[in-house]
């Protein structure tokens, strides 16, 4: 299988300079990398030039993407996968080392032709667990384990997808811009569709999650989370029972947490492009938002 790897950048000069040089290490011979840059200002092109330059003697190819402003985590990495050739796309956040065969450990699960996607082992974090609680979805690690596990969903900035599902699906929906639940909401739709989603602890990856993220205020990223919550609920849940549940836990919560309200009506004002995106969910569902939750209570 033909591999590519692509890695968002938005000023992460510093994070390009010390990690890159140790993912080429760890990458399979001529995997194709792409790096998007969301219009840096801080030397990260030049420094992903200089990194070109040197690997003319290397089997890996390396693309660059360059947009003039920051277009967002969602749309940076469809443009990414767009452009690669490879069967499998690796999506690696510039905070992220791999160990050496990381990948290779990853491989014969897609020889399952309903595996979409393979998240990979980060410290401190394992398989996603997923759960139905109080009329939300709620997530967190799994207990670790020395076995594949399904998971809720292929982290975004450390999996390996198959394309060919990746483009049937649509890639990761741009309606969650900036940032946060797009991975989940892409991996939720392709369980609904009736593929899966594994887990492999060989696949040891190092993460210093959100290097990117901590540049936002903290209020600002706490309100995209919530906006972004209730979006992937509105789309993605049809089991009449979970939706009225929901309904009554958000009115309770809009009426005890006045801070509730902003996430809830920014939210409210995408309804109008929540509505078909809903409306195909429905249409192409092979498994129950009941039976998805159900494989993670344990």
């Amino acid at each position: 299988m033909k591999i590519s790897i692509v890695i968002p950048n938005w000023n992460g000069k510093k994070l390009l300079e010390k990690n890159l040089p140790l993912v080429f290490k760890a990458l399979p011979k001529k995997a194709e990398i792409i790096i998007i840059d969301n219009g840096s200002i801080d030397g990260s092109v030049e420094e992903i030039k200089n990194l070109k330059l040197k690997m003319k003697n290397c089997n890996l190819k390396l693309k660059i993407i360059l947009n003039k402003t920051n277009l967002g985590f969602a749309r940076a990495v469809n443009q990414g996968v767009k452009k690669a050739r490879g069967d499998l796309v690796v999506l690696l956040n510039n905070d992220v080392i791999p160990e050496k065969g990381f990948l290779q450990k990853c491989l014969n699960h897609f020889e399952d032709l309903k595996v979409f996607a393979v998240s990979f082992n980060e410290q401190n974090w394992s398989w996603a667990k997923i759960k139905w609680a109080n009329g939300f979805i709620e997530h967190e690690s799994g207990s670790k384990t020395d076995k594949v596990h399904f998971s809720g969903w292929a982290s975004g900035g450390s999996a390996v997808f198959r394309k060919s599902i990746w483009e049937k699906l649509g890639g990761l929906d741009e309606i969650y811009s900036p940032f946060y639940w797009e991975d989940v909401d892409l991996s939720y739709r392709a369980w609904k569709r009736g593929y899966k989603v594994l887990w492999e602890p060989r696949a040891i990856v190092h993460h210093k999650h959100e290097e990117t993220i901590k540049r936002f205020p903290k209020n600002y990223i706490n309100f995209i989370s919530r906006r972004n919550q209730l979006l992937f609920i509105w789309k993605n849940i049809t089991n009449s029972k979970m939706i009225l549940e929901h309904k009554f836990w958000l009115w309770k919560k809009l009426l005890t947490t006045p801070g509730y309200w902003k996430p809830y009506l920014a939210a409210l004002s995408k309804s109008f492009q929540i509505l078909p995106k809903r409306f195909k969910e429905k249409k192409e569902v092979k498994t129950s938002d009941r039976e998805i939750f159900k494989m993670f209570i344990r």
